[in-house]
């Protein structure tokens, strides 16, 4: 059996795992190696609707999308190549019962350093010429949001750690973690050889609760099935912004071949799914279901049609913000649970893993990493919105 070294292995190569091994190497943590079975962003990440919004009533949860929307601004000068980013805008609009809270939540997002702001009916109206805002009350908007290629962004973190001198093994499955006592000292490969390091960051999305659940580890994730739809609107809609419908709790945003693209924003009922063996397409009901929001919403719409359809999963935790924690074993680091939200949040992401390896702490006042800590639920200290949203509390 041989045996590899290394000062920090991060077990996942998606999203968050290359993210992470691209902070450490910003911070010239470069004795790293990522294993990932397959190949960069093989898993969830390519499923990811990308919006990019800093809107969220959990200021740290904001503030990271804040650092995340930095870094995707400067992705060619950071990156050298293009992660797909757009900057359409993002605008958000509520319904009466919603308004004081969209007011307050805008108010606690600018006191993070988000640039948001509430603008007028015509002002959306200009935006978006094809919709039917009359049951809105209020709106938000965030000139510099839009979306970005998850996929895209996964490999632009990789190459960049990559370059620094981090070793990425594609095609490498890690079997479990070597535990001596109380700390994790490894990774055993499937192939049967380990890898001792001093730190294992586990960033397994969809696939954490089964492999901690070898440990004796408990991570309360459930695994959910999220339906996407591409559609033609039959017009030539010019440069929309992504548009969140908190009323008849749907999304959409444009993409660069002229579609939209639709999800649900009710999340209210999880569908439970198998990571490894699910529908990867929209069932019939939600197809009906696609077609009666967006003919209700936007009826200037000219001959729309489905153009195709896809499904992801989200690593859902109880109050719908992610795990990012130190423990329960010493040199364990856990990022997962990060139900829906983890593109947006990545580059922060990476930044707080790295915190946590480097220096025991975050770094940045803004996102302490109390909130995201594992022992939260068992304490019943859930992360919870302070501005929730009638019908619309889980993603916000």
């Amino acid at each position: 059996m041989s045996e590899q070294t290394a000062s920090i292995v991060i077990v996942g190569g998606g999203l968050e795992g290359a993210a992470t091994a691209w902070a450490l190497a910003q911070r010239g943590i470069t004795d790293v190696v990522v294993c990932e079975r397959d190949t960069v962003g093989a898993g969830m990440t390519g499923k990811s609707s990308g919006i990019v919004r800093c809107h969220y009533g959990v200021s740290s949860l904001a503030a990271m999308a804040a650092v995340g929307l930095e870094v995707f601004e400067k992705a060619d000068e950071i990156f050298g190549t293009d992660i797909g980013f757009r900057q359409t805008g993002y605008v958000v609009g509520v319904g009466e019962p919603n308004v004081d809270n969209l007011r307050r939540s805008l108010a606690a997002q600018r006191e993070v350093g988000v640039q948001t702001e509430e603008i007028a009916p015509s002002d959306v109206a200009e935006l978006w010429p094809t919709a039917d805002l009359e049951p809105f009350a209020a709106f938000g908007w965030e000139e510099r949001g839009g979306y970005g290629d998850a996929y895209q962004t996964a490999q632009a973190f990789a190459a960049s750690a990559r370059a620094d001198g981090i070793r990425i093994r594609q095609s490498t499955t890690v079997q479990e973690l070597v535990v001596a006592g109380d700390k994790v000292t490894g990774v055993l490969l499937a192939d049967g050889s380990t890898i001792s390091a001093d730190t294992v960051i586990v960033a397994t999305g969809v696939w954490t609760k089964p492999f901690l659940a070898a440990h004796g580890i408990e991570v309360p994730i459930r695994v959910h099935r999220e339906q996407i739809v591409m559609i033609d609107p039959g017009t030539a809609l010019g440069d929309v912004p992504v548009f969140s419908d908190l009323v008849s709790l749907q999304y959409v945003r444009p993409d660069v071949r002229g579609e939209i693209l639709f999800g649900n924003s009710d999340l209210a009922e999880l569908e439970l799914a198998d990571p490894d063996n699910y529908l990867n397409r929209a069932n019939e009901a939600f197809l009906d279901l696609t077609v009666d929001k967006v003919g209700t919403r936007f009826p200037g719409f000219g001959d729309p049609a489905i153009t195709s359809t896809y499904a992801g999963c989200y690593d859902v935790t109880p109050d719908w913000n992610p795990i990012i924690s130190t423990g329960p074993l010493d040199g364990l680091i856990i990022a997962a649970g990060f139900s829906g939200h983890g593109f947006k949040i990545s580059p922060a992401v990476g930044r707080l893993v790295a915190d946590l390896a480097v220096d025991g702490h975050s770094t940045d006042p803004r996102i302490p990493e109390t909130d995201f800590r594992l022992s939260r639920f068992a304490e019943g200290d859930l992360l919870t919105t302070r501005f929730p949203y009638v019908g619309a509390g889980e993603m916000r």
